[in-house]
């Protein structure tokens, strides 16, 4: 699995939130995608996944546009936004064999997920009775029941106790052993537990994308560089 996105920019009236993006990541990497608020990466992550449209340049899955063949490049990716959108009344069965319908996929299929991802011992509560951290899990459930190459993940371990961040922490590395991820997260311990490269943006432009080891080699610490480059 290749993403690229080429030249990509993208206007919101008069502001400027991508200003010609270009990242090439390959399979197996786990990029942490940092920037302050406001600096487009939430932008960024929903135009790759289609929830915005593509204005200017392009972004591509294995050659799939993700304008001009968006069926085949949505196949390819899985998303799990910072508000994760559940139906709280439904049960976690249920709601996953909703999303496996949408997706054309089997029974056995929640079973492998649900165990995947740890929930077990839950799947037969409604969502609403679900800790914070276990409703994370239905939302990495849905987010990856497809099999996706490419996982998108915004804020995933953001409301949670520590207890919470170490279990989704290692949800997510598990996950990692097989898929394509960029992770969005103002914490920069997580960065440093999982990510293999580090893109920063700031003003709708990338501004560093260096392999992990550069920017411990190089700061005492991620906060560190983060504030340098950002203030």
């Amino acid at each position: 699995m290749a993403l690229k996105v080429e030249s990509l920019s993208k206007t919101f009236g008069k502001q400027k939130a991508l200003n010609k993006i270009n990242i090439s990541i390959e399979k197996g990497e786990i990029v942490g995608l940092l920037g302050p608020n406001g600096a487009g990466k939430s932008t960024l992550m929903k135009t790759i996944v289609g929830a915005l449209k593509v204005e200017e340049g392009t972004v591509a899955l294995d050659g799939f546009s993700v304008e001009k063949s968006p069926l085949q490049a949505k196949k390819k990716i899985g998303f799990l936004p910072e508000n994760n959108p559940l139906y709280l009344e439904m049960f976690v069965k249920e709601y996953l064999y909703f999303i496996a319908q949408v997706h054309g996929l089997s029974k056995q299929r929640i079973e492998e997920v649900v165990a995947q991802v740890g929930l077990t011992p839950e799947v037969n509560k409604k969502i609403k009775q679900l800790s914070k951290g276990y409703r994370q899990r239905v939302g990495l459930a849905q987010a990856i029941i497809h099999q996706p190459e490419l996982l998108i993940l915004d804020e995933p371990t953001n409301g949670l106790d520590p207890n919470q961040i170490i279990e989704i922490r290692n949800v997510i590395k598990e996950i990692g052993k097989q898929k394509t991820i960029i992770l969005s997260t103002h914490i920069m311990q997580e960065v440093e537990a999982l990510c293999t490269r580090i893109i920063l943006i700031n003003k709708g432009e990338i501004i560093q994308d260096v392999p992990m080891e550069v920017f411990k080699g190089k700061y005492e610490s991620l906060e560190q560089a983060f504030a340098e480059y950002t203030a």
